[in-house]
């Protein structure tokens, strides 16, 4: 294991100063890790109950640390050698000074990280970061719709078997101190104002536009998720058959993608009411968000993973969704697979472009859309059908389910879209349920 330092805590057991070291990294710029069943040598000693133990710490971290830290810390549960250890991960915060609730913002409350402890703030320390507290937070920002609903929120947490109670705007910070629903819920609800667009070029700049598609007026976890399934359906395979083997790879990576496009999404700086954006070129997917590295962040320690969610709210949800892991773990997964120079900051936006492994668009493609290239030979398909038709290319192997979750329509639609298909005579299935599509272009 490596030692103890400024960003790195070892704990035998949970103790009575479990909310000092986590202040402390809260309120500390890299914030930091404690690890819970290691001694100060770290030798690993190991945990009996790592799952009540788990739920104890998670309990007091949201009921005994102000401003609230949820969303800014994750709890997880290792093993080595057959011993269980916890791992808490611990964000750099954005409204500090963080403090313990018992004590308030006081030198007996207020913590930060000097050299490898944890250390009482001076009094003008405190004030100085008090005086500096975010300001725009969108948790503050009242919504100018009060009148919100949120069925496709609780669909989403019941899908991973989580249950919303009557207090859940509370329990995900939907409510400013006021008790009114802020900017968090509603991005959050059904109905909104915020469109993500999606936009595809021919060329290399933007001068010829091709397709213009816009996600949103919905709840904004729905619109992540449309986003995703277009960039997916855009992402397609690319083949190359040798004398031994045929090798198959997309126009991106997808792991760094996806990671790529909820990092815009979550840490959008939606105060300025600028949704992130989209665009395919002939050459390259750029993915623009606005606001640019955080307050006192270097651009080191961002390529280094460390965490300073600028929205810890939807940081929360997206995490109860599962739709990100841990924190920080974002940005070192996608330059797993691009360099650092796809990344570009300016005082107001962050900008990713990640080059595509082969020219965008086929070459003998009209306008690139399935309609025209294909449409031409074929018949007039719905822009649906192009869609379905286009998954059935990429993957002779799909299911009705798979194609309805994709397209986010129901079982009996798409079967609509394939009977039309089947009518044209363009695609035909081959085997029964454990068979394949064949697709005829030729009619």
């Amino acid at each position: 294991m490596i030692t103890e330092s400024n960003r790195i805590e070892y704990k035998q057991e949970l103790t009575d100063s479990l909310e000092k070291e986590i202040i402390a990294f809260l309120n500390y710029r890299e914030g930091g890790i404690i690890y819970i069943g290691i001694d100060n040598n770290g030798k690993i000693i190991g945990l009996n109950d790592s799952d009540d133990i788990q739920l104890r710490i998670k309990d007091r971290l949201k009921n005994n640390i102000q401003p609230s830290c949820l969303g800014l810390f994750d709890v997880i549960s290792l093993n080595y050698d057959g011993k269980n250890i916890i791992k808490i991960i611990v964000a750099s915060g954005s409204e500090k000074p963080y403090y313990h609730k018992k004590y308030g913002m006081t030198q007996k409350g207020c913590y930060t990280r000097i050299g490898s402890a944890s250390e009482p703030m001076s009094i003008s320390m405190i004030e100085g970061l008090f005086s500096k507290r975010t300001r725009n937070s969108i948790s503050k920002i009242v919504s100018n719709r009060q009148d919100l609903s949120f069925e496709q929120l609780n669909i989403y947490y019941q899908a991973r078997k989580i249950k919303l109670n009557d207090k859940f705007t509370k329990n995900l910070e939907l409510l400013t101190q006021n008790g009114q629903l802020n900017y968090v819920a509603y991005l959050m609800a059904d109905e909104n104002g915020t469109s993500i667009k999606v936009a595809k070029y021919r060329g290399i700049d933007r001068v010829n536009l091709i397709e213009s598609n816009e996600y949103g007026y919905c709840s904004i976890v729905k619109a992540t998720k449309q986003v995703l399934d277009k960039l997916e359906l855009e992402n397609r395979t690319i083949s190359k058959i040798t004398s031994k083997e045929r090798k198959d790879h997309r126009l991106w990576d997808p792991i760094a993608i996806r990671e790529a496009v909820i990092n815009a999404i979550v840490h959008n700086d939606y105060s300025k009411e600028v949704p992130p954006k989209f665009e395919i070129f002939s050459d390259r997917l750029e993915i623009t968000s606005a606001g640019s590295l955080p307050e006192g962040m270097t651009k080191e320690e961002f390529f280094e993973g460390y965490s300073i969610p600028r929205n810890k709210e939807l940081m929360r949800i997206y995490k109860d969704l599962k739709m990100v892991e841990h924190l920080g773990s974002d940005v070192p997964r996608i330059i797993q697979s691009y360099s650092k120079d796809s990344f570009k900051f300016t005082a107001n936006f962050l900008r990713m472009s990640f080059m595509a492994q082969e020219p965008v668009f086929n070459t003998d493609d009209k306008d690139n859309s399935i309609g025209g290239s294909i449409g031409g030979s074929i018949g007039d398909l719905t822009e649906k059908q192009e869609v379905v038709l286009k998954l059935i290319i990429d993957n002779n192997k799909i299911s009705y389910r798979t194609i309805a979750n994709k397209l986010n329509i129901n079982d009996s639609a798409v079967k609509k879209h394939l009977e039309k298909l089947k009518e044209k005579n363009i695609i035909k299935r081959v085997g029964g349920t454990r068979g394949h599509w064949e697709v005829n272009l030729s009619k």
